[in-house]
């Protein structure tokens, strides 16, 4: 047995109810949208429990940001799939997804009012710690990720073209260009990546759920042609909406739109209302899905309807991590990849920074005081080393008291 074989087999393993219990703190407490949820995942993965090394991470984040979807979750599927196999990467998925997909199914039902009845202080204040969440992350990864001259023009540059084309597609034009930059300038050693990450898959598995993948996107619309079932014809539009969106929550939400407000499925008004009750809980944009689906007029609307709508448009994001992931771990150990690797983690690092600054900090920083709440989280975070979720309940509180005083 090679060396390599021998660490793959004795790489550490948590049960499936531990990693649930993970994510789902993080599913109760990670507010600000798919690029804090990045900085909460790396402080608990990278820092706290060390499950993965910082090279490690940065390489697992610049492949979901290839793949369409949800890039946080898909990294979460992709850590839960490392550290327990399948029954982990659902555990993860649940733990950090159901939280909101749960209070979100019971907003559209009418059983909860809590969406109108939450202070909107609280989510400012909310939104200020996002900030330093981002910050730290930014800080974090630049410092490992950006060593030289080279990396940092890639970053800045990368930072300034998405501010100046903010889409999904220049985003992943700019990662492509990155990576192709990487592979003309950098000259890495050939070199072992520091903690392994192969699944427990195997490549002809991977394959099965690449070709099944494609199976669904070309032969869902086909049977819906041919069939009057509606919960069919939900699987096809929210499986679509899964598997063709780059640039993940804030993109699919306007093309949910849409697919099911113009054929009566949601009214316009309560499509509105999801979508400002989805800025407001923690966990992925993705869950907003689980609103339509129990808001689904015709006497329709009901659980089962969530549960159809929330699976399906995240069923893409499992194939592809399941599909990609035995396959990623050889090409990011070669010489050439880890070239190309170079500039595209120094190109994400700019797509972070410029995240940073739009929308988390013009969605969040007001004035002094929003400016000065988001400097106190920011040392909590990285000088006393206070837990995120910690940082995330003080800090929505104080910026509810500090509305109030002022």
């Amino acid at each position: 047995m090679s060396s390599a074989q021998a660490h793959s087999d004795h790489r550490p393993h948590s049960s499936a109810w531990s990693i649930f219990l993970v994510f789902l703190r993080l599913g109760l407490t990670s507010f600000g949208g798919p690029i804090a949820h990045l900085g909460y995942f790396r402080e608990e993965f990278v820092n706290r429990r060390r499950w993965l090394d910082e090279p490690g991470y940065a390489d697992l984040v610049a492949l979901c940001q290839f793949l369409p979807g949800p890039a946080s979750s898909q990294v979460g599927i992709a850590i839960g799939l490392l550290r327990g196999g399948y029954s982990g990467s659902l555990a993860a998925w649940a733990g950090f997804t159901l939280p909101s997909a749960i209070a979100l199914a019971l907003f559209a039902l009418g059983i909860a009012s809590w969406g109108d009845a939450l202070p909107d202080e609280l989510l400012h204040g909310l939104k200020i710690v996002a900030v330093a969440v981002v910050a730290q992350a930014v800080w974090g990864m630049a410092r490992n990720l950006c060593t030289d001259g080279t990396r940092i023009t890639i970053a800045l540059a990368a930072a300034c073209a998405v501010l100046v084309v903010p889409n999904a597609w220049a985003q992943l034009g700019i990662i492509v260009i990155a990576g192709m930059i990487g592979l003309l300038l950098f000259r890495p050693s050939m070199r072992s990546p520091s903690m392994p990450f192969q699944p427990r898959t195997g490549r002809a598995t991977a394959s099965f759920f690449l070709i099944l993948f494609f199976a669904l996107l070309i032969g869902l619309p086909v049977l819906v042609a041919v069939s009057a079932s509606q919960s069919l014809a939900l699987l096809d539009t929210f499986y679509r909406a899964g598997a063709l969106v780059f640039g993940g929550g804030h993109v699919v939400l306007p093309l949910l739109q849409a697919e099911v407000v113009p054929n009566g499925w949601v009214s316009n008004d309560t499509f509105l209302a999801g979508y400002g009750a989805t800025q407001a809980v923690p966990g992925p944009l993705f869950t907003f899905s689980a609103f339509l689906g129990a808001s689904m007029s015709g006497g329709n609307g009901n659980l089962a309807n969530a549960a159809v709508c929330l699976v399906a448009v995240f069923i893409p994001s499992f194939l592809l991590v399941f599909g990609v992931m035995p396959f990623w771990e050889r090409l990011r150990a070669s010489r050439h990849m880890q070239a190309a690797l170079g500039g595209v983690n120094a190109a994400v690092v700019g797509l972070l920074l410029a995240a940073l600054y739009d929308p988390v900090w013009t969605n969040a920083i007001f004035g002094a005081d929003d400016f000065a709440l988001a400097m106190i989280a920011l040392v909590a975070l990285m000088v006393w080393k206070l837990p995120p979720w910690l940082v995330v309940l003080v800090g929505g509180i104080a910026g509810w008291m500090l509305a109030a005083l002022l």
